[in-house]
């Protein structure tokens, strides 16, 4: 059992011990967490599933995410927002994704916000969160990884002030993590940027 330092991978170079408990994580892991992510339509699919992920394991949305983005039109944010109750109760019965009543109604609720912010209003809101350039502490094994900064916290804040849903401190700072506005891969790990 690790104790949460990195681990030799299939190919033998060293990642977050995460990335090894599934086949998918590994591709996830290398490729897209982590990295920037920018795009209103883009922050939306993640800030969504880092929603739809609370409670569960990511494993269970990641291996779920093509049939979210069938459901969920992509995630363009315009095509959601004009989902009818008809859209609403087809999610409801569709076994691809979570049939989470809570979250499927603030996914909807949160494009139809979103469609009155101006283009690129997202993207800002998100990385204008960013942690501030400068020395941070590079997290040497999971236990140094928080779950909620007070970067995340205040970016909660600022996206229910502005009508979201579903955007609490965990799902924020998850959100931080996923689209690269910080960088949690442990020291040793392969992916790390710096």
């Amino acid at each position: 059992m690790s104790d949460g330092a990195a681990l030799a991978g299939p190919d033998g170079a060293l990642r977050c011990p995460w990335a090894l408990s599934a086949p998918e994580y590994v591709t996830y892991h290398d490729e897209e967490w982590g990295r920037p992510v920018h795009g209103d339509d883009a922050l939306y699919e993640r800030l969504s599933l880092e929603a739809f992920q609370s409670g569960l394991s990511w494993i269970t949305i990641l291996r779920r995410r093509p049939g979210f983005r069938d459901a969920f039109a992509d995630f363009k944010i315009a095509s959601v927002a004009a989902f009818t109750d008809e859209d609403r109760e087809r999610l409801l019965a569709d076994a691809g994704i979570i049939r989470n009543r809570a979250k499927i109604d603030a996914t909807l609720a949160n494009a139809r916000v979103l469609t009155e912010w101006a283009p690129g209003d997202l993207d800002e809101l998100i990385w204008s969160h960013a942690p501030e350039p400068g020395p941070r502490p590079v997290p040497k094994s999971l236990s140094d990884v928080p779950a909620v900064t007070p970067e995340s916290t205040a970016l909660s804040k600022a996206l229910k002030k502005r009508g979201l849903r579903f955007v609490g401190p965990t799902t924020a700072y998850a959100l931080m993590q996923a689209c690269g506005l910080v960088d949690d891969h442990l020291q040793a790990c392969v992916a790390r940027r710096a």
